[in-house]
């Protein structure tokens, strides 16, 4: 028993603990706050300087009683960590937006908070309809060194997916 617990503390984990969309201006921005923990392996392919790229999806669909849901927007957004050996700085890229952390710890708290991402205008959903909204973040493995692919797809330590998150969003309030 001791031994299954130790072989799963060192093992990536994902998980969304909330998420909500807020009305900016002429479009809704999602928030959200995940938590994760990365192997042993992963920190040290980052320290290393191995980037590793993270996909945010965001779902909103129109729910159907009798068919599948309509969907209304689904958006991709990829954010990077990656570290830079000269400057000694873990750096966080969402799009054109750069930070840069001295420590992983930091980086990893900057990277888990979802904020302000817009995901879709006010035009595309009408005030009398319900909708349903899904959030998933993950690796990309696809995006990770050859070096290291074959090790994602073998072991535990590389697989970083959080659940399928869904709620109600209030949208007209």
């Amino acid at each position: 028993m001791l031994f299954a617990t130790t072989a799963l503390a060192g093992n990536s984990s994902m998980n969304i603990r909330s998420a909500s969309l807020v009305a900016l201006e002429d479009s809704y921005v999602l928030n959200a706050d995940v938590d994760m923990k990365f192997s042993e392996k992963m920190e040290e392919a980052i320290s290393k300087g191995f980037e590793l790229n993270f996909l945010i999806e965001f779902q909103l669909a129109k729910p159907r009683k009798y068919w599948f849901d309509d969907e209304i927007v689904t958006v991709t957004h990829n954010v990077t960590l990656t570290y830079h050996a000269l400057s000694r700085q873990f750096l966080v890229i969402r799009g054109d937006q750069q930070k840069a952390f001295v420590r992983l710890d930091e980086a990893t708290d900057d990277l888990s908070d979802i904020s302000e991402l817009k995901v879709f205008q006010k035009s595309e959903v009408d005030k009398a309809e319900h909708y349903k909204a899904a959030l998933l973040m993950r690796l990309d493995p696809k995006k990770l060194p050859k070096i290291l692919q074959g090790d994602a797809i073998s072991s535990d330590d590389w697989k970083m997916t959080s659940q399928r998150f869904e709620w109600v969003p209030s949208l007209f309030k």
